[in-house]
């Protein structure tokens, strides 16, 4: 028998690690990187179950075809095929993870928070959340579908 104390980490550990798998996603046109993961924190399953209110971490790991002095994101909520701007506490990527400047064949992790704010509608959508670089070319582009909730 395992004790309860070991028993509660082990489960714990599990519920970590279910949290942090890794998102399928779609690659909308990432020309000057390629995404090797995207994690949403927290989303065990898909589509997302955003809750109003709540900050999701997001982290994704990419490797950069270019170098670039700097980098900006850009996130949307798609609906009817529409991009609606969706404003993230901090755009600068080299503000958030990715050392600059970026180098060609480097691997980077960039981290950010998606907030959601109580205000949103309780509506399925899709995330489509762009890096782009100095040049105004995309590092990464990436959708996952969500559901906003109560």
């Amino acid at each position: 028998m395992v004790p309860l104390p070991l028993a509660l980490l082990l489960a714990l550990g599990a519920a970590t690690i279910a949290l942090a798998e890794p998102l399928r996603f779609v690659d909308c046109g990432s020309v000057d990187g390629s995404i090797q993961e995207v994690n949403v924190s927290p989303c065990p399953t898909q589509p997302c179950l955003l809750h109003k209110g709540t900050s999701y971490s997001i982290n994704v790991t990419f490797a950069s075809k270019i170098n670039s002095q700097g980098s900006k994101a850009k996130v949307y909520g798609e609906m009817l095929q529409v991009d609606i701007p969706f404003p993230i506490p901090e755009p600068d990527g080299c503000k958030s993870g990715i050392q600059c400047p970026i180098q060609k064949g480097h691997s980077y992790s960039y981290l950010n928070k998606l907030p959601v704010k109580g205000e949103y509608p309780s509506i399925k959508l899709i995330v489509k959340w762009e890096l782009v670089d100095d040049q105004d070319q995309m590092l990464f582009c990436w959708k996952i579908p969500v559901q906003i909730t109560s």
